[in-house]
């Protein structure tokens, strides 16, 4: 006879824990952003601040919350997490900006395919506030933060409804996170090439919100070859 365990219901707890983190992967928890108290959270969940107190808790050991003593709990920043080996090997220079570009190729232009043939509207509107905070970044900074740019590739992820991709981006996060950040720095002094960005992932968004899968996906290419070139030609 085989052994088959009991079928549980998924506990209340890692229902908040789901919650969180995908608050925190689509960019609505922005890095360095504090987090609602305790308190807060269970009331606008109708749960109970246990429930609550244990998702924190196993947030904060996989390294995406941080409690600060006397201040409360803050997203912390991908660049100063540990345990996420593709990030160490980012640090120490194992892998490059081209090594990373190349895994991107991969996985997103599949995802902008299939996000314009599964996205909902709430998935739409995820993707449209990310881009309407770059752009917004873009015309009151002169650049273009991180978070709303990595938060719009997240967000095309989440669109696929696929399990296998979204689990892989989500491990994948802090690499992406880090990987913009370095393209967008050097592309800082560079207006011409912020604004080329900001028309690539309008056009990759178009596709997606006009259903248009293989516009998506040639898109999505276009925008990670660009990097590619613009990086190639200014290391020349």
């Amino acid at each position: 006879m085989m052994n088959f365990k009991p079928i549980r219901p998924k506990r209340i707890s890692d229902q908040v824990f789901e919650q969180i983190r995908e608050l925190i992967y689509k960019g609505e928890f922005k890095p360095g952003q504090q987090i609602l108290p305790e308190r807060e959270l269970a009331l606008s969940m109708a749960v109970s601040r246990t429930s609550v107190r244990n998702a924190i808790n196993k947030l904060v050991i996989m390294g995406l919350l941080e409690h600060r003593q006397g201040q409360g709990t803050f997203v912390s920043s991908p660049e100063r997490r540990e345990g996420n080996p593709l990030a160490a090997v980012m640090a120490t220079d194992e892998a490059t900006l081209d090594d990373l570009l190349e895994v991107r190729m991969g996985l997103e232009c599949n995802a902008a395919m299939l996000a314009a043939q599964r996205a909902t509207e709430t998935d739409i509107i995820a993707i449209r506030k990310s881009l309407r905070e770059m752009e917004e970044d873009l015309e009151n900074t002169d650049k273009i933060g991180t978070e709303p740019d990595a938060a719009f590739h997240m967000a095309v992820t989440f669109s696929t409804k696929n399990p296998v991709l979204i689990h892989l981006m989500r491990n994948f996060y802090d690499f992406l996170f880090v990987g913009i950040k370095k393209n967008l720095t050097h592309m800082y002094l560079d207006r011409d090439a912020l604004e080329d960005v900001i028309v690539h992932h309008k056009e990759i968004f178009a596709a997606i919100e006009s259903r248009a899968p293989q516009e998506a996906f040639a898109a999505m290419r276009n925008h990670i070859r660009y990097v590619q070139e613009y990086f190639k030609n200014r290391n020349s």
